[in-house]
C-alpha cells in the first residue's frame, strides 16, 4: 500500500513540473522596461547601469524575458514620454529605473496610475515616501538619506568636528539630503552654518563657494550626482578650502573620480559596500555577493570602472528575477495579476541579501535597507579606500 501511495506521489509531482514547464514555455515573454539616463548630466550613472543590465541572462524567474532600454536624457518630461511608451506600446511587467530621483518621480508617477511595479535606481527618498498612490507600486534600492548622513556626522563627531555646510544640486535629492542635515545636525551637536545650492548643468559656482568658506565650517557636504559633484569639489579645494569635503554615494562611479582628480584625495564619502567589497571584513553578510558581483563586473568593463550604479542595477535584476519566480507560481505575465504579484513579492522581501546592502521590505518600507548599506570610505590617488 506505501509502495503504491510513493509511486502515486511521484506521479503526482512529475505531471505538476511537467504542466508547469509547458505552460511557462507557452507563455508570453516577461517584458521589462529599463529608462536610464544615458545622456545628459546623469549619463554617468545611466551608462554603468545599462552595461551591467546587458551582463544578464534573458530571462526572469525561468521565464523568457524581453528588456526594452530607453534614455531619458536625464530629463523629466522625456522620462515621462517613456515610461507611457512602455506601458502603452510594449505592454511592460515592471519597469526598472530611471537613474536620478527627478526623472525616477516621473516615471512612478505615470506606472503607479497603471499599476506597474517600479525599482528605481536612484537615492531621493520622495520616489517611495509617503506611501500612497502611485507610490505603492514603486521601489527603490539606495538608502535613505538619514542612513548616509548619520554616518557622515558620526565621522565628524569622531574626529571633535563641530560645524557643517552644504552645497547641493537643486533639485529632489539635493533637497532631500539638506532635510536630513537640517534634521539630525543639531541633535548631535553639530552646527549648520550654511547651505548653498546649484542646478546640475551650471559651469561655475564661485559665488556659493566663497560663501561657504567665508562661514569656515569644519567640514563641506556636497549633495550632488554624477559628474555635477565634482564641481564644487574642485572650486573648494581650488580657492583654498582647508577642512573636510564629504560626498554621498550620488557620485559614486570612475567618470566623477576622473574629473575630479587630484582635488578629490584626503575626501570621504558614504557608499553601498558593493564599491569596495574586496576590502570588506569576512564578517560582512554582502562581501560574498559583492565579490561575486565584482567578478561579473570588472571583466566586462574594467576594475578601473567600476560603479556603484551598474551594482544598483544588477540588485533590481536580482530582486526582479526572484518576483518573477514567485509571481510565475500563479499566473501568467502580461496580466494586471502577474504584475500585482511581482509588486507584492517586491513588499515581500525578508533578509535579501544584495551588493548594495539587505533588503526587508513591507507595506510601510519600499526601501527596505539599514546601516548595513553604507560605509565609508575615503578617496587617493583615484582609488576607493575602505574606512573601519
Amino acid at each position: 500500500m506505501k509502495s503504491i501511495q510513493r509511486t502515486l506521489r511521484k506521479l503526482k509531482i512529475a505531471f505538476v513540473s511537467t504542466f508547469l514547464t509547458t505552460n511557462l514555455a507557452a507563455w508570453a515573454d516577461i517584458n521589462v522596461g529599463v529608462l536610464l539616463s544615458l545622456t545628459g548630466p546623469g549619463a554617468s550613472l545611466g551608462i554603468p547601469a545599462e552595461k551591467i543590465i546587458q551582463l544578464w541572462p534573458a530571462e526572469l524567474g525561468g521565464q523568457k524575458a524581453k528588456f526594452i532600454i530607453l534614455n531619458d536624457n536625464s530629463d523629466t518630461s522625456t522620462a515621462t514620454k517613456g515610461a507611457m511608451r512602455l506601458i502603452a506600446e510594449n505592454k511592460v511587467d515592471l519597469i526598472i529605473g530611471s537613474s536620478l530621483t527627478p526623472t525616477s518621480l516621473a516615471v512612478v508617477e505615470v506606472a503607479g496610475a497603471e499599476k506597474i511595479p517600479v525599482i528605481s535606481l536612484a537615492g531621493g527618498g520622495a520616489i517611495v515616501l509617503p506611501q500612497e498612490g502611485g507610490r505603492k507600486w514603486a521601489f527603490k534600492l539606495s538608502p535613505t538619506e538619514a542612513i548616509s548622513t548619520t554616518r557622515v556626522l558620526d565621522h565628524m563627531l569622531k574626529d571633535r568636528l563641530k560645524t557643517i555646510a552644504t552645497i547641493g544640486v537643486a533639485n529632489s535629492y539635493g533637497d532631500g539630503f539638506l532635510k536630513a542635515v537640517e534634521t539630525l545636525s543639531s541633535p548631535k551637536g553639530i552646527k549648520l552654518v550654511g547651505s548653498e545650492k546649484y542646478n546640475a548643468t551650471d559651469q561655475s559656482v564661485t559665488s556659493q563657494v566663497l560663501k561657504l568658506i567665508a562661514a569656515n565650517p569644519d567640514a563641506v557636504y556636497i549633495l550632488s550626482l554624477g559628474t555635477a559633484g565634482a564641481l564644487p569639489h574642485i572650486e573648494l579645494v581650488q580657492r583654498g578650502y582647508k577642512g573636510r569635503i564629504y560626498q554621498t554615494q550620488g557620485v559614486a562611479n570612475a567618470d566623477f573620480l576622473r574629473v575630479g582628480g587630484k582635488s578629490l584625495d584626503g575626501s570621504f564619502m558614504t557608499v553601498a559596500p558593493v564599491l569596495v567589497g574586496d576590502q570588506l571584513p569576512d564578517s560582512s553578510p554582502i562581501k560574498k555577493i559583492a565579490i561575486d558581483f565584482l567578478k561579473k563586473s570588472d571583466a566586462a568593463v574594467g576594475a578601473q570602472n567600476r560603479s556603484l550604479f551598474g551594482a544598483t542595477a544588477w540588485d533590481a535584476l536580482l530582486i526582479a528575477d526572484h518576483a518573477a519566480k514567485n509571481a510565475l507560481k500563479t499566473t501568467k505575465p502580461g496580466t494586471v495579476e502577474f504584475r500585482t504579484a511581482m509588486r507584492d513579492a517586491i513588499e515581500q522581501l525578508k533578509g535579501f541579501v544584495g551588493t548594495n546592502g539587505v533588503y526587508t521590505m513591507s507595506p510601510q518600507d519600499h526601501n527596505g535597507v539599514n546601516e548595513l548599506s553604507q560605509v565609508m570610505i575615503k578617496i587617493e590617488n583615484g582609488k576607493w579606500i575602505y574606512q573601519p
